[in-house]
């Protein structure tokens, strides 16, 4: 039965490649089994099944498994987010970007570390006052809590969803390259590990799996930096120099324009990136896993310097891969590309650096970066369908404790199944570019009605599901007109939309949508909901009174 259904996912559709930048992934070339890595690997199984086996225990009822019973301590939860947002596409797709393009690889890190500070600011203390489980629980505060739910839960999934993708296909490459096994049996490897941890241990072993993947790839990443600022007499200059006389494009990859010659386009992802971190469900939902709103600033506090702290070691590692690997015939295939794509030229940097005991240790480390970040993503996914849609929509918030918590481990296993089949379908792409996608579906949906919610009095229900409609439909409307689909994954010519990600079109869009439609509302449900921002004013500053 295994092997059908094994047969039956290798048969489906693999997507062309994504020329990123002229990122070609090419015939994969199988290296050598490493013993090391499959050594750490197995050590890293075995820890975390330990902690899901022990965190099991507690996790009997619905909000264990969606908060962990709110006790984590800010500085554990600051770890847990890094370790969370430290994801597959930013260890393996940044630093592949930079060592492809150089500077224009930088600007995906630069909006993503933008936007720590405004979470820290705007939505931690705010958020944890006024929710429970998951960010739908703080817009459904003022609003028509069944139809604003409802909504909202599909921007979740879409998010969700489209965030799997990158991480699977990481993990998926990761193990193909080290262990020698096919692609389509490396993502269900993953995707079973992940079902384990999730569905017996909840968030209380999501977060620990996530806290101590946060150390080891800091670990492992300043390690990395350190060995190469010590080829480069640890002078950054002299390491740009280096990059700039081994890259194919010369000196060029130190200013922009190798991978986007467009200033609308660089503005666009940042606008992604930023705006799409503050409406990532997974990282919004690790806000309520702490006691009070102080341990939910000190969590975004810790996060941000953990994050910002691996954003500057990416930039050192990027640009070691380029001024160490292109001189290096070892790490290339017959055609001339990067053995495994542009996704695995951190995993051969480490190789170059310190051998198989380097390589074993930073592929064990990115194996727990991806099995941490899918199983956050897949919590925040079963939470919007077990929690938002089922417990407080269909039940009116007064759900069968045990239907609930059977609800929420059978999505678990759903999502699952579409992460595995997603992963092999889009196999060949750049991971730092795939994991763009759904933040501007957060960009567009998820972020106005939160921020619109707790900081203008104006909003209605009808303002808000309209705008969230139009942000959700014109975002993947564009992003499918774009060349990331339309010319990539569609084969056509020219494409219709000439940005890949439209964030900088799409939010503004859906702001402006749920402000006319607002102002426009006279309804009675309407003079409510602006009645009730005063309330949640004060709960949202203060906490309960």
């Amino acid at each position: 039965m295994v092997r059908v259904l094994l047969l039956l996912i290798a048969a489906g559709a693999h997507l062309p490649t994504m020329a990123a930048g002229g990122d070609i992934s090419g015939e994969v070339v199988r290296q050598p089994v490493n013993p090391m890595a499959i050594g750490m690997f197995l050590v890293f199984v075995a820890l975390t099944l330990a902690i899901t086996w022990r965190a099991s225990k507690s996790t009997k009822t619905s909000a264990s498994f969606y908060n962990a019973g709110g006790e984590i301590t800010g500085l554990q939860n600051g770890a847990a987010i890094a370790g969370d947002f430290m994801s597959a596409a930013s260890f393996l797709g940044i630093t592949g970007l930079i060592f492809l393009g150089g500077f224009d690889g930088v600007i995906l890190s630069i909006g993503a570390f933008a936007a720590w500070p405004f979470m820290l600011f705007l939505f931690a203390k705010r958020v944890r006052n006024l929710g429970s489980y998951t960010f739908v629980d703080v817009v459904s505060e003022r609003l028509d809590r069944d139809r604003i739910r409802i909504v909202a839960v599909f921007g979740t999934i879409t998010v969700v969803v489209m965030y799997l993708i990158a991480q699977m296909v990481g993990a998926g490459k990761l193990i193909q390259l080290l262990f020698g096994l096919p692609y389509e049996l490396a993502v269900v490897i993953v995707s079973a590990l992940v079902l384990a941890y999730v569905a017996f241990g909840g968030m209380l072993a999501t977060t620990w799996v996530q806290i101590i993947k946060a150390i080891l790839l800091l670990t492992g990443v300043t390690l990395m930096a350190i060995l190469i600022l010590v080829q480069s007499d640890f002078s950054f200059d002299t390491l740009l120099r280096m990059a700039g006389d081994s890259h194919p494009r010369g000196e060029a990859i130190l200013a922009p324009g190798v991978l986007f010659d467009d200033p609308v386009q660089i503005v666009t992802i940042q606008v992604s990136m930023l705006f799409g971190i503050l409406g990532l469900p997974h990282i919004l939902m690790r806000l309520f896993t702490v006691p009070d709103m102080h341990q939910a600033k000190l969590s975004a506090f810790y996060a941000s310097l953990l994050i910002g702290y691996f954003y500057i070691l990416l930039l050192v590692i990027g640009f070691g891969a380029a001024a160490l690997l292109y001189n290096n015939p070892e790490f290339f295939g017959i055609g001339g590309e990067i053995i495994g794509g542009s996704n695995m030229a951190s995993i051969h940097l480490a190789t170059a650096l310190g051998g198989d005991i380097l390589t074993g240790f930073m592929s064990a480390v990115t194996f727990a970066t991806i099995l941490a970040v899918v199983a956050g993503l897949t919590v925040s996914g079963a939470a919007a369908i077990s929690h938002d849609l089922y417990a407080e929509v269909l039940k009116q918030g007064k759900p069968d404790p045990v239907t609930e918590l059977r609800i929420t481990r059978i999505t678990v296993f759903v999502i699952g199944i579409v992460a595995v089949l997603l992963g092999i379908a889009f196999e060949d792409e750049n991971v730092a570019f795939v994991a763009t996608m759904p933040m501007v579906v957060a960009a567009s949906v998820n972020f106005p009605i939160l921020f619109l919610s707790l900081f203008w009095r104006g909003l209605t229900t009808q303002g808000a599901i309209a705008g969230a409609l139009v942000g959700l439909v014109s975002s993947i409307v564009l992003i499918v007109l774009g060349p990331q689909v339309w010319v990539s994954v569609l084969d056509h010519e020219a494409a219709l939309f000439p940005y890949n990600y439209p964030a900088l079109f799409t939010l503004p869009l859906a702001l402006l949508v749920t402000w006319v439609v607002s102002k426009a509302d006279n309804s009675e449900r309407g003079v409510i909901d602006k009645q009730n921002y005063d309330d949640l004013l004060i709960r949202s500053e203060l906490g309960e009174t």
